[in-house]
């Protein structure tokens, strides 16, 4: 239990580090951090609707399974090209 409480300081330290390396600061970083979070639960939102609506319209087909894939590569796409930093005013 010591070592898996030490570990998570540890992460947790070297984040705090890295992030105040980083251009702009640590609360630039946090701002960051903050809108991709945004991002991720608007587009968990979208795939949670999608998935719905083509589970409803197409039943348990193999169609069905083969658009949710294709949905999940989707918004994974939008969420890399989305999530990408500003450039640094």
């Amino acid at each position: 239990m010591k070592g898996i409480l030490f570990g998570l300081f540890m992460v947790f330290g070297l984040t705090l580090g890295v992030l105040s390396l980083r251009p702009g600061g640590i609360r630039r970083q946090g701002r960051l951090i903050a809108r991709r979070l945004r991002l991720a639960l608007l587009l968990t939102g979208a795939f949670l609707l999608l998935g719905a609506i083509l589970r409803l319209a197409l039943g348990d087909s193999r169609l069905e399974g083969e658009l949710s894939v294709a949905l999940i590569v989707v918004l994974a796409l939008t969420f890399l090209v989305l999530a990408q930093d500003p450039p640094a005013a």
